[in-house]
């Protein structure tokens, strides 16, 4: 059995949860799920610019796991912006921090 995964933390809750192309009806797009970890992550490494190391330490995850983090967020934001998908950012494992 595997062990159950940490809470990330994320310092900022996303306010718009929801993207998708302009003039294309819902009900004809795929959709994409991204978590709000895997939105912080991408915050943190390129709207603050810290390093890996860095932004790992801010959401109390080893570096390698924000690497992962980093990369299913990066691969699903590319889908969909090559693909033309919806972008729907909900669930995850974290704890908004405390200001």
């Amino acid at each position: 059995m595997p062990r159950p995964k940490k809470h990330r933390i994320v310092e900022i809750e996303p306010n718009a949860t929801y993207f998708k192309p302009r003039a294309i009806p819902l009900s004809e797009l795929e959709e994409i799920s991204l978590t709000v970890e895997e939105v912080e992550a991408l915050r943190l490494r390129f709207l603050q610019g810290l390093s890996q190391e860095q932004a790992a330490k801010r959401m109390h995850v080893s570096r390698p796991t924000f690497g992962r983090i980093l990369y299913s967020a990066g691969k699903k934001v590319s889908d969909a912006l090559i693909n033309g998908k919806a972008i729907k950012i909900s669930g995850g494992i974290y704890k908004v921090k405390r200001r």
